[in-house]
Order: C-alpha cells, then structure tokens, then sequence
C-alpha cells in the first residue's frame, strides 16, 4: 500500500484528503465522523466577518445604514445566536481534544476591518492554521482590478502581523491577471498556502414566481477543471501550498489534483452527495491506483503532470475549441 502522507501548512497530514469549510464541520460530532472516515485534515465551518463585527463591536447598534436593510439586520441577529464567537471557539477546543487530525479555523472575510484582531482568539483557542476564504467579485464600477485586488494583500499583511499561526488563502478565480496575482500573493511571505478556489453563490431566476433563488449549490465532478487548469499551471511557478478545491468527487479526481502539482485536495459536495463513508472509498481508490501503477508515496506523482513538466504544456492554456472538436456540426 502507498504511503499517502503529505504535509501542508507545516502540518503533517496521512492522506491529503482534506475537507472544506461546511455544515460537515460545523458541530464535534461531524468532525469526529470525518476523523473516522479517513479524512487527512478538516477546514471547520467558516464564521463570517460579518458576525465577528456584530458581536465584538456591537455593528447593528453603532452602524445605523443597516437599518435600511432591516432583512440583513435580522439575518445577522438570528445567526449570530446560533453561531457565536464563543460557540466557534469552544468548536476549536472540543474539536483538538476529540481527533488528532489537524483542525483548521476559517473566516469568511472581504475587508481588512475590525475582526482581524479575532485571529488572536482562534490562535489561542487551538487551532493549527487558519484560513482566510476571501471572494472578490469585480462587479463595482468604481473599482478597478488593482483596487480589488489589493484587498487579498491588505488583509494577508494585517493578519500576520496578529498570529503565528500557518494561514492559507482561499481565492476566487476572477482576475484579468491571475497568474501574476498568485504570484504576488506567494512572495508576500504572508501566506503559507492557496486554496484554488473558493465556491461562490450562484443566482438563478424562478421564472414562475420571478424571484432570484439559489444555483448549483453542490458541485459536480466536470467542475473540476477550472482548478485543475490553474493548478497545473502553477504548481512550478509558486513555492508555497496549493489546495485544489471544487470538482473533486472521487479518488480519481484526488490524483489528477496531485500530478498537476497540487499538495492537498478540499472536498465537501460528494460527501454531501455520497455521505461520510466515501472518504473511505475515495482512499481505496488512490491505494489502488497508486499500487497498480507502482508509485510508493506522493512525492513520486505530484507535479508530474503540471504544464512545466507535461509533453503538451499548451494543453493547459487551450481555451478553444477549433483542434479536437472542429467536426463536431
């Protein structure tokens, strides 16, 4: 059996099957069961900035423009009960003393605000690494892309400053420049690691009762190769850890992430989908593979797919179509 041991964040890890911020790690209970299933590490359910605002500052009281959006005011006091800064602490706590699985904190944040002094809390409650998922849509006019862009190095700075702690960066795929952006990012030394990539909100319209509702909340197995893409085209030109996140249903998947170069793999969708068991079989299919094709660990497979080491490294930059489907009518 191959050794699938790998080390990310500085964090040794036996399999590198880590599970992604979600419901699935929201409680004790879950990350016990994830811990037993096989999981290498887990990301625990991300509290908001929003809600470490409210709580620590008294936002609602103080910041009056929200009482013109009384719907986000509520959503934020009935949340905020439910899931409070001292709940995701104690979260912390109970969770290292429950597995010895490496448990990761995460925040949800858009700004370099008030909350990045919480970072301390985190620290001190236990956690081994903490990160930072941060989405950027380029939707304001008034923005340009070096302003939005500028956010991701405004919140790395300021958050070193407050922890030692190893911290990763989930981002979002949108930018005119991605490589450069990552790149940027990477020699920052402010981060230890880049989750390739966030999962956003998708809107749909009901065309029946005209209202904007929820899309594509789960993601599907063909949704793995904007990150494999990116990837593969990375993991030679950066020196730090790559995450590879979306898409990644099965074992297979697991080991395509890994030979374009990936250090780990974040996973929730096909745990909701297949359950918590299927950490196991997913397992069993990388040993299986692995044994069959004679590689002894993952040091021996990782990057040996990457665009700097494949025969076909245009492959990877390919956006057209024309060469393998041009007879498709």
């Amino acid at each position: 059996m191959a050794d699938l041991s790998t080390k990310y964040l500085g964090l040794n890890l036996k399999n590198p099957i880590v599970v992604g911020s979600s419901g699935l790690s929201g409680t004790v209970e879950g990350v016990k069961k994830l811990a037993e299933n096989g999981a290498g590490a887990v990301v625990l359910k991300s509290l908001f900035e929003e809600q470490i605002i409210f709580e620590e500052i008294e936002m609602l009281n103080k910041d009056k423009s929200i009482d013109a959006y009384p719907e986000a005011a509520d959503y934020i006091r009935n949340y905020t009960k439910e899931n409070s800064i001292k709940n995701y602490l104690t979260l912390i706590e109970e969770s290292k003393k429950a597995v010895s699985i490496p448990i990761i904190a995460s925040i949800n944040c858009t700004s370099a605000g008030e909350w990045i002094g919480f970072a301390k809390r985190i620290e001190k409650a236990g956690a081994d690494a903490l990160e930072l998922n941060v989405f950027i849509l380029p939707s304001d006019e008034n923005k340009s892309g070096e302003e939005n862009e500028k956010v991701y190095f405004d919140i790395l700075e300021k958050i070193k400053k407050e922890v030692k702690l190893p911290i990763s960066l989930k981002m979002s795929s949108y930018s005119a420049g991605l490589t450069q952006l990552i790149q940027k990012i990477s020699w920052s030394k402010n981060v230890d690691g880049i989750v390739m990539f966030n999962r956003s909100y998708s809107p749909d319209i009901d065309i029946d009762n005209l209202k904007v509702v929820s899309s594509n909340v789960f993601s599907s197995p063909e949704d793995i190769t904007t990150s494999l893409r990116w990837v593969a085209i990375m993991s030679d030109r950066i020196k730090i850890n790559i995450a590879a996140s979306t898409g990644i249903h099965d074992g297979k998947g697991v080991i395509k992430q890994i030979l374009a170069g990936a250090t780990v793999v974040q996973i929730a969708s096909t745990l909701y989908k297949n359950g918590v068991p299927h950490l196991n079989f997913m397992l069993k299919e990388m040993n299986a593979w692995m044994d069959a094709k004679g590689y002894k660990d993952l040091a021996s497979i990782r990057g040996k797919m990457s665009q700097a080491k494949t025969k076909n490294p245009a492959a990877f930059e390919r956006v057209q179509f024309m060469k393998y489907f041009s007879n498709i009518e």
